[in-house]
């Protein structure tokens, strides 16, 4: 799909040192975000939950 210079590009950037200091800051923020929200559910897992309520349209039995 993509040249193969772009994708060597791509690999020259995600080998570089910049971008492992960066991976690692992200880790770091999602980690903490993980640890505030287990703290906050007093560090028990909660119940699996839907995220997403799929809606069904109505179906009439009017005639168009």
């Amino acid at each position: 799909m993509y040249s193969d210079r772009l994708e060597k590009a791509f690999d020259d950037f995600l080998n570089r040192p910049e971008y492992d200091e960066a991976e690692g800051a992200l880790f770091d923020i999602v980690r903490a975000a993980f640890l505030a929200g287990w703290k906050a559910a007093s560090g028990e897992a909660m119940p699996p939950q839907n995220v997403v309520r799929l809606l069904r349209k109505p179906e009439t039995n009017e005639d168009v």
